[in-house]
């Protein structure tokens, strides 16, 4: 009986890990430029959100994925769990990644080389993640 409860406190443990890194990867990506704004922040906590983690849970996740961004100097721990999850799931984060990057309406060259190293890390096709490029895109441009 209680190992269910062990087995609950693990799974939402590692389901804290796995926002937490995926906070860091877009919080990494927002300072990239070295322009972290506010509206970037709302980005990655709305995505957060949409990604199913609690309101509750927001601010403590958040800024613990800032905490494990500002201690890492390496992003391949920030995708390990997320390239294993469904492609619909990592199509999301990149939406995110880009809407991150164009919040200032600009990709400089250091953004867009980072979104090769990490939809390659994420195993995504270049065509989809050109395509959700695009349409973010055209959606700030407006």
């Amino acid at each position: 009986m209680f190992d269910i409860f062990d087995k609950n406190k693990k799974e939402g443990k590692k389901d804290n890990n796995l926002f937490i890194n995926i906070g860091a990867l877009l919080i990494h990506v927002a300072k990239i430029d070295e322009n972290y704004s506010e509206k970037e922040k709302k980005i990655i906590k709305k995505t957060l959100l949409e990604l199913g983690l609690s309101n509750d849970d927001l601010e403590n996740i958040f800024k613990k994925s800032e905490e494990v961004e500002k201690n890492s100097n390496q992003i391949l721990e920030f995708t390990k769990e997320v390239k294993n999850k469904d492609e619909a799931f990592k199509i999301k984060i990149v939406e995110a990644l880009w809407k991150i990057i164009y919040a200032d309406n600009i990709s400089d060259m250091y953004e867009a080389s980072l979104m090769r190293r990490l939809t390659g890390l994420l195993y995504i096709d270049s065509k989809i993640v050109g395509d959700i490029k695009n349409k973010v895109k055209t959606s700030f441009d407006k």
